[in-house]
């Protein structure tokens, strides 16, 4: 990214602050965050406000923008992307997914640049094909709880494909599987911070199911590496990118008793609605055209990840004594 100049949408979240830290970490000339920081926060750009390269805009995209100055890429990281986000907030992942994606493609059309956009694995749905490979269609339900983010995302994939097509578009699509890491928030949804909030505090793991769905957890650092790759590659049909490593929710949550060094008993809740129960990328296109695989461990991954959240206001810096008998 030496010399290059980029747009990131989303840029205050937690993967959008990765990127825009690696781009300028990398060379670029210029780094322009936007976000309407309704689930971004201005906290994760605290670090590079002081970066002469760097500059954010609060604005949300579903309304038309414009930037100044030249642009060689446009990153689509721009929706709410857990479940209680994508609960609370049902019309407006819709809409940044549609008019969002929309505009950030005019953006790039104006501008001669690349569009890179941040789909997901999602998009596969309740998968029937296991592992997920990028020519496997999905298994989504249309009208459910998820289908919010499911389908915008969906919705988003064939818009970018249709602006290749029609307007000739350099584009690239980055189907994103579990990812976790720093600047995650502790009130998401996820797993990753529930998971480490309840052991640091020595409460219950709450596991919804029998907690033998399966998940595969790449490091953000790594995930933002494919990115990269991707984005300077000529690749523009989509490409998995996350951990192959697959492991049960339960498996998951004895990893990171073992990393936080607390956590009390197994709390099983119900099941989500159309809750995945098996997620894995097959990462052979990752591997083949961009030279790309996770190179972080679950063990290390965890260890950096629990290591922000001990420094997270209200979350304890040592775990806390169980509350209840380990499992």
């Amino acid at each position: 990214m030496d010399g290059k100049h980029a747009a990131v949408l989303g840029g205050a979240g937690f993967l959008g602050s990765h990127l825009c830290e690696r781009l300028l970490h990398d060379g670029a000339a210029s780094v322009v965050s936007v976000d309407n920081l309704v689930t971004g926060s201005e906290a994760n750009l605290r670090e590079l406000r002081s970066n002469p390269r760097f500059r954010h805009l609060t604005h949300d995209i579903c309304e038309p923008f414009d930037l100044d100055g030249p642009l060689d890429y446009v990153f689509n990281l721009a929706s709410p992307a857990s479940p209680i986000d994508y609960a609370q907030l049902p019309l407006e992942t819709l809409r940044v997914g549609a008019r969002g994606t929309e505009h950030g493609l005019e953006l790039a059309r104006r501008k001669g640049a690349v569009f890179f956009q941040a789909s997901t694995s999602e998009v596969y749905g309740d998968p029937l094909e296991h592992p997920q490979k990028e020519s496997y269609w999905g298994n989504v339900n249309p009208v459910g709880p998820r289908s919010v983010y499911d389908e915008s995302k969906r919705y988003a994939e064939a818009l970018v494909a249709a602006y290749r097509r029609t307007h000739g578009l350099s584009v690239r699509i980055a189907r994103i599987f579990n990812t976790y890491g720093p600047r995650m928030r502790l009130d998401d949804g996820r797993v990753v911070p529930a998971f480490v909030a309840q052991a640091l505090a020595g409460e219950d793991f709450t596991v919804f199911g029998d907690g033998s769905q399966t998940r595969s957890f790449c490091y953000v650092s790594d995930l933002v590496d494919g990115f990269v790759r991707l984005a300077l590659s000529g690749e523009q049909d989509p490409v998995n990118l996350g951990n192959p490593e697959e492991m049960t929710i339960l498996e998951f949550a004895e990893a990171v008793r073992a990393a936080a060094g607390g956590g009390g008993r197994i709390l099983h809740l119900p099941l989500p609605t159309d809750d995945p129960q098996r997620r894995r990328p097959d990462i052979t296109r990752a591997r083949q055209l961009l030279g790309w695989e996770p190179r972080t461990s679950l063990t290390d991954g965890l260890r950096q990840t629990i290591a922000y959240f001990r420094g997270v206001p209200g979350v304890p810096a040592r775990p806390a004594e169980a509350k209840r008998a380990s499992w």
